[in-house]
């Protein structure tokens, strides 16, 4: 039986389905939100937000171990991972009720079940059939296992998160976001780790110089790590996993972590058979979602690009917008700012110096760095790393890459001068708060601008 025609059924409700109901209900559109789990998908309930609580925990463990530094006596007498996950799980059902709320004030109709598109304008859910003009695809991601049974030691950040317990050691598959996150969480709360990355370095997607940092910091760290590693096989046994890589070489640990990124969750929901043009998985859209069927949209993890929950939400909007019919701007990747939660901080938006020597010639393209050690927040704070902004010579920022404590905070700004094309002169002519952090972009751009004042040399 057909149910009401809806201006917008939207399969999943992640990020990117959730913003582009709520935008779409804002715009007066009737909207149907389709979900098999929560509203909030992977991000809010088993990715971001409880990574993030899991890593403030992991920054107050170092906390109260560095105490002494700063004159403070405490002692760290150790972890209770029960309170931990409580404390985590606390920040995810504050967020999910809020959200719930916000959907249903919206009067958005949310169908619980799994959905599968059936035709360009339908949507099955368990047997009921929802008719849309519009269909949006947001069926979002899933870890990737490269071939392993996903159980007991051997996990994905999903099982990760709900571990009652701090690993006593633990070999970490893939140096990307997640692998890197999940290393410093757990070194931080008194794990052995070892990073085992096929690629010659750490956090491969960002700019060398901030993977070299990054690689300097985590070695003072105690945080081992092979790159250019491959993995070749894991055996389990009673006490954990040994895994090898094809150089010969045993890592033993308790456990194996399989992050190696995030697939396309495209698989058996009718995509295809509809005439919704993929590859290997994903879903290939124009800047504004649209597909190449009439009606059918797509937004998040399942059209290729970077896989973040906020580039997701801005595509949500964008897609309801355009249904709305107004005019809004299509979401750029290289736009997109891009946040490491480990310790030290990597914050990054537009083109890494590699990248912008490719596109632009090596001649055209000028970088400025500026080192935290002349910043005095950075003194206090007793981080270490830069701010390297990449620009044409003469020409706008193409890029802002930082790593440091807190940087994660400052990509704001770093976003502002690459999507509205600042020259050095015109951030450096611009007057940042001291002492804060925010000072390192102010300082790097006067070294951009041939003003360096802090800088050494």
């Amino acid at each position: 039986m057909t149910d009401t025609v809806y201006d917008m059924v939207i399969l999943g409700a992640g990020s990117g389905g959730y913003a582009a109901a709520l935008r779409g209900a804002q715009l007066g559109l009737s909207v149907a939100l389709v979900e098999a789990d929560k509203v909030g998908g992977t991000c809010l309930h088993r990715g971001c937000v409880p990574t993030k609580a899991l890593l403030h925990a992991a920054e107050t463990a170092d906390a109260v171990r560095e105490a002494g530094a700063v004159g403070v006596r405490a002692s760290l007498e150790g972890v209770d991972m029960a309170a931990v996950q409580k404390y985590k799980d606390g920040i995810v059902s504050r967020m999910y009720k809020g959200l719930e709320g916000l959907v249903s004030s919206r009067g958005i109709e949310v169908v619980q079940g799994w959905g599968r598109l059936v035709s360009s304008d339908t949507v099955e859910v368990d047997g009921r059939r929802l008719t849309g003009r519009n269909v949006v695809l947001a069926s979002g991601s899933f870890s990737k296992t490269i071939g392993q049974e996903v159980s007991g030691p051997v996990m994905t950040s999903e099982e990760a998160l709900a571990l009652d317990h701090v690993p006593a050691s633990a070999v970490i598959l893939g140096g990307g976001v997640i692998g890197v996150e999940f290393a410093s969480a757990w070194a931080s709360l008194g794990s052995q780790v070892t990073i085992i990355e096929g690629l010659p370095h750490l956090v491969p997607n960002e700019d060398e110089a901030v993977s070299r940092q990054l690689e300097r910091a985590f070695r003072k760290r105690g945080i081992a790590f092979r790159t250019s590693t491959m993995f070749e096989s894991v055996d389990r046994h009673e006490g954990g996993v040994s895994v090898r890589t094809a150089d010969g070489a045993t890592f033993d640990a308790e456990v194996l972590l399989i992050a190696v990124g995030r697939g396309p969750a495209t698989q058996g929901l009718g995509y295809e058979e509809a005439g919704v043009s993929m590859d290997r998985g994903f879903v290939l859209t124009d800047g504004y979602g649209r597909t190449n069927v009439e009606g059918v949209w797509a937004v998040g993890d399942i059209v290729p690009g970077v896989q973040l929950a906020h580039r997701g939400f801005a595509q949500g909007i964008v897609v309801a917008e355009k249904i709305a019919g107004l005019d809004p701007r299509p979401v750029e990747d290289d736009l997109v700012p891009k946040v490491t939660f480990c310790e030290p901080e990597i914050a990054s938006v537009g083109l890494s110096e590699a990248r912008a020597v490719e596109l632009h010639g090596r001649d055209n393209v000028t970088t400025a760095e500026f080192n935290v050690a002349g910043n005095a927040k950075s003194q206090i704070l007793g981080t270490q790393g830069f701010v390297k902004l990449v620009s044409l010579k003469d020409g706008p920022v193409l890029g802002f890459h930082a790593v440091g404590a807190r940087m994660g905070e400052q990509v704001g700004e770093g976003q502002l001068m690459v999507s509205w094309e600042a020259d050095a002169d015109d951030v450096a002519a611009l007057v940042h708060a001291h002492p804060t952090q925010n000072e390192t972009l102010g300082e790097a751009a006067m070294a951009l601008a041939g003003k360096p004042l802090h800088n050494h040399g």
